[in-house]
Formats: structure tokens, sequence, C-alpha cells
């Protein structure tokens, strides 16, 4: 079975790479080819945010562990746990912004590599979170004025906040970031060495390319939706049905498609609203980073405390 994911992971880092150079070669050829932030909503709410669409079936699993059989428990916890999140950026949205990035980095970091190591120590966590910082790092080493407005359109208005930024990128610390997750890819590349850990590099051209060439909204979409939210659903696929895939998939858009569905409607409720106080491009940047901030807290401490008791 692991044998299998590795391959299928493969693959689909070297049809994402393909990807992901004709993208830059039409963008290099089209000057003002570009994708709206409607487009890149209605992709993350289809395509990225069925890969956590699984969670109400893992939260059974964890109460079971618990021995706890009112599975409304779960849902309650979950939905307060959300409304938490976003309750705390409205209120400290600097801090909120921080700790999302810095949770961010070592979800990707990890969730885009683990399957590649069966060798679990100490080190790959601090791994982990220097690979996934190029996701963070990347928009702002070659897009940093366009990333600063996102970052005021997520209600950070702390000019300490941009001062620092502003001093990071004055001093290359950007650049030294970058460098670093490059070495944890080194690192976490020659560590067991095979064949199909060439993902790894597949993976951080990848992201280079796309940051390189597109604007930090479109490159995080394309990055979040195709590769990310792809490789995670692959592998929940593959765990409900290791013998047929095509049989695994069909299960997996039956389990996902009520909670894929629900969370469209709430975000396309809120946007609505949104767009009453706000213009609607950034309204629909409030809806995907905020949003996808309240959605991954809960979902990475649910992934957390499967993988340390179901052991």
């Amino acid at each position: 079975m692991i044998n299998n994911i590795k391959r299928i992971n493969l693959n689909h880092s070297f049809i994402f790479f393909l990807f992901c150079n004709i993208i830059s070669i039409i963008t290099f050829k089209a000057k003002n080819f570009s994708i709206s932030p409607l487009i890149c909503l209605f992709l993350i709410l289809v395509i990225g945010v069925s890969h956590g669409s699984l969670d109400h079936i893992k939260g059974k699993r964890l109460l079971k562990i618990f021995d706890i059989k009112n599975v409304f428990i779960f849902y309650v916890s979950y939905i307060l746990l959300t409304i938490f999140i976003i309750i705390a950026w409205v209120l400290l949205p600097a801090i909120s912004l921080l700790l999302f990035l810095i949770v961010a980095s070592y979800h990707f970091g990890k969730e885009d590599t683990q399957f590649l190591t069966t060798n679990h120590n100490s080190i790959n966590p601090l791994l982990y979170f220097f690979k996934g910082l190029l996701i963070i790092l990347a928009p702002m080493f070659f897009h940093f004025d366009e990333t600063v407005t996102i970052y005021k359109f997520l209600l950070v208005e702390d000019e300490t906040f941009y001062t620092i930024l502003d001093y990071i990128e004055t001093n290359k610390i950007l650049l030294i970031g970058i460098v670093l997750s490059t070495l944890s890819s080194v690192l976490l590349f020659i560590k067991e060495f095979e064949i199909k850990k060439f993902v790894i590099f597949l993976d951080y051209f990848s992201i280079i390319i796309l940051n390189y060439y597109l604007s930090p909204l479109v490159a995080f979409t394309l990055y979040f939706c195709f590769l990310h939210s792809l490789r995670h659903s692959i592998s929940l696929i593959i765990e409900i049905d290791n013998l047929d895939f095509n049989n695994g998939l069909i299960k997996f858009l039956k389990k996902a498609l009520p909670l894929t569905i629900l969370t469209a409607i709430l975000c396309v409720i809120s946007l609505f609203f949104l767009n009453n106080i706000y213009d609607l491009n950034s309204s629909i940047l409030k809806v995907i980073f905020i949003g996808l901030a309240s959605l991954t807290f809960p979902h990475i401490l649910l992934e957390y405390l499967l993988e340390k008791y179901e052991k």
C-alpha cells in the first residue's frame, strides 16, 4: 500500500510539474494572463476543501478511541473551534495570521512529504516545517508588495507587523528562509534514499515556478488545489480501498460531498454579507484565507490526535 501511494504521488508530482511549466509558458507569452479571485475561490471550494471533508468520519474514529458514543460532541467541538478561530482573527488579526502561517508551513510540509518517510524521528517535524515554509516565503520573495496587500485585506492593520516584514525583506531574511527550506528538502531527499523521493524536488520547483510567474493568490490556489489537496485526497481514496482505486474514488466522493457542499454554502453566505462592507476581491480574500484558517486548525488538531492515539 505504501509503495502504491509513493508511485501514484510521484506520477502526480510529475504531471503537476509539467502543468506548472505549461502555465509559466502561457504566462510568459500572454503578459496579461491571470485567473480572477472568483475562480480561485471556486477551485478552493470545489477541490481544495474536499480533502478535509472526511473529518466527520475521522472524528467518529477519535470518539471511539475515547469511548464516547455521542457524535454530537465532535460536531459541536469542531464548529466551536472554527468559530473561535474566526473571532480570534477579528480581535487579533496580526497574531492570528502569524500563527496561521506557522501552522500552515508545518502542515503543508508534513502532508506533502510524510508518505515518503518510514523513520519518524525527532528532527522530521523541523524539516517538515522548513520545507512547507517555502509556500509562505516564495510569494513574499517574488511578489512582496502584492503579498503585503493581501495581508492588509485580511484585517491586519498593525504597522509594527509591516515594519517587521519590511525589515525581513530588506535584510535578505526571505532568501535565507528559502535556502533553509531548500536544505530541508535536500535532507528529506537523502534520508532513506529511493527514486520515488524525486517527488520532493518536483514539488519544490513547481512551487518556485508558480510563485515566480503568477500572483500570490493564483499560485497558492493552484498549489493548494492541484498538489496539496489532491495528494491528501489520493491517500484517503487508497485508505478507503487500496485494491480498487476507482471504487475508492467513488466512495470518497460520496462521503466528501455533504461537508464540501455545506462548507461551500457557508462561504457563499459569508461572501454575500462581506460584499456589503468590502469590495468583491477583498471579500473573496477574506473568505479564502480566514475561512481556510478556521478550517485548518481543527483539521490539524484532529489529524494530530488520531496520529497520537491510534498508535
